[in-house]
């Protein structure tokens, strides 16, 4: 067998079959354009299926669908395994041509296509759409000192059992910062390091309002004006009910954080302190966030590539502009 196994070529591929990968495929497929998606997880449902158990979304199943297809109602807000089905499910209905588990170790340009290798297999491709989210790149800041308590991360965190009766550090005023620690009040010794006070959002504000002011920064850049930016006032926490329960029974108060983490007694570590974008495979192919071939397209790396792209329901406009430039390029019809 050859060093390198050639797998097909394709009008575009893929890489990544989350909510941006799965909104992009949708939108191909209206055009006409013949896509693959390489996904490498082993099953339906994307970065959902890591999330750990308890992390619900912030908004209602009304408010939370990908194009062409309303998610099954859901009491309250909806569970990751209520996404997981979601997603798989809609995989089926539009019958996506998606093959897993593929690790895709490069992309590459030869000066008139792409290649994307996975181990000793290849793929073809005039476009290439960068789908592949931000989960397997969490991020955690150096900082002086150690503990000789556990570490983890929110991208790891298996839920509550594992800490129940112990000592937790959890470090990060975001929302998997709060939800975690919230969750954790309920077992274990929790103290919630933060680097300011905690900015908790409206309680009647949920992921609905926070999709109607990202939309409204989307159409100010696309009408060319300056993006106003997120709206400082409104907080940073939205307070879903397991958050709020914890803030008004005094389960939840935010100490301020310490100068090295020598000052920290704990039996773990928690870091809630975000992600990067998960862009690997692409990095010879990327000037900052700009790629330096045409074809290539980033869809769902939040305020990266556009106001509210790493949601649900509000990747969609970004992934049907990026089918549309894909299928201009190919000469397909408008549809």
């Amino acid at each position: 067998m050859s060093e390198s196994t050639p797998a097909g070529h394709h009008e575009a591929i893929i890489i990544g079959a989350g909510q941006a990968g799965l909104a992009t495929a949708y939108y191909l497929r209206r055009a006409g354009v013949d896509f693959l998606i390489l996904d490498n997880q082993t099953a339906p449902g994307g970065a959902w299926q890591q999330y750990w158990p308890s992390l619900a979304l912030f908004s209602t199943s009304d408010f939370s669908s990908l194009p062409g297809r309303q998610m099954p109602p859901h009491e309250g807000y909806p569970p990751a395994s209520h996404v997981v089905d979601y997603f798989t499910r809609y995989e089926q209905r539009y019958d996506l041509p998606v093959e897993r588990p593929v690790d895709v170790t490069a992309v590459e340009h030869d000066g008139e296509r792409y290649i994307v290798r996975a181990g000793d297999r290849f793929w073809t491709a005039d476009n290439i759409v960068a789908a592949t989210g931000i989960w397997s790149s969490p991020y955690v800041p150096s900082y002086p000192g150690t503990i000789t308590g556990a570490f983890w991360h929110s991208a790891n965190y298996p839920g509550p059992e594992t800490f129940r009766g112990q000592k937790v550090a959890v470090i990060g005023g975001g929302n998997s910062g709060a939800q975690i620690s919230a969750e954790l009040s309920e077992v274990a010794d929790v103290t919630w390091y933060t680097l300011r006070e905690p900015r908790w959002m409206p309680d009647d504000v949920d992921g609905r309002e926070l999709f109607r002011r990202n939309r409204q920064r989307a159409l100010a850049i696309q009408r060319g004006e300056e993006d106003p930016g997120a709206d400082s006032e409104l907080g940073d926490i939205v307070m879903v009910p397991e958050v709020r329960r914890a803030r008004d029974e005094g389960r939840l108060k935010a100490t301020p954080m310490v100068g090295s983490l020598d000052e920290i007694d704990a039996d773990h570590l928690i870091w809630c302190t975000g992600y990067l974008p998960a862009l690997g495979p692409f990095e010879d192919l990327l000037d900052g966030r700009e790629p330096r071939q045409p074809g290539l397209y980033l869809v769902g790396y939040g305020d990266w590539t556009g106001p509210g792209s790493a949601t649900i329901v509000g990747v969609s406009p970004y992934a049907r502009d990026t089918a549309a430039r894909i299928a201009e390029s190919l000469g397909k019809p408008r549809k």
